[in-house]
């Protein structure tokens, strides 16, 4: 059989629906498609921080998600794990793997002010 490298390859077709085979978790983590569409939702808030924000009114307008996303994304990219984004007046702890904001606070308003287990700062 003769390989023509004139001829381009189109895109693949699209899977089957249906009765296809189950999707494939590994010890009980989410499947492929689950983790794929996480990465692809940008930045999530978990329960605690989503009441950190409301509670201490903080504004996470669009324009800071974005920010915030950009930082993850940079924090990604040097191998960090656990990173404050520092947002102007806020101080966000997000995970980065997971791309999700661990809590946030008014860097003014801390009481403590210390952050344990980060192992990286943006400054977005």
């Amino acid at each position: 059989m003769a390989i023509d490298p004139t001829r381009q390859v189109g895109p693949l077709p699209p899977p089957p629906r249906g009765n296809g085979p189950a999707p494939v978790r590994s010890a009980g983590g989410p499947t492929f498609q689950e983790a794929l569409r996480s990465a692809a939702a940008g930045v999530q808030l978990s329960s605690h921080a989503q009441k950190r924000v409301d509670r201490r009114d903080l504004d996470l307008d669009p324009a800071r998600m974005h920010r915030l996303d950009s930082a993850i994304t940079r924090a990604a990219e040097k191998g960090s794990r656990n990173s404050v984004v520092m947002l102007d007046d806020l101080a966000v702890v997000v995970d980065v793997r997971q791309r999700t904001v661990v809590t946030a606070l008014n860097a003014q308003q801390g009481k403590e002010r210390v952050f344990t287990n980060i192992d990286s700062v943006v400054i977005a």
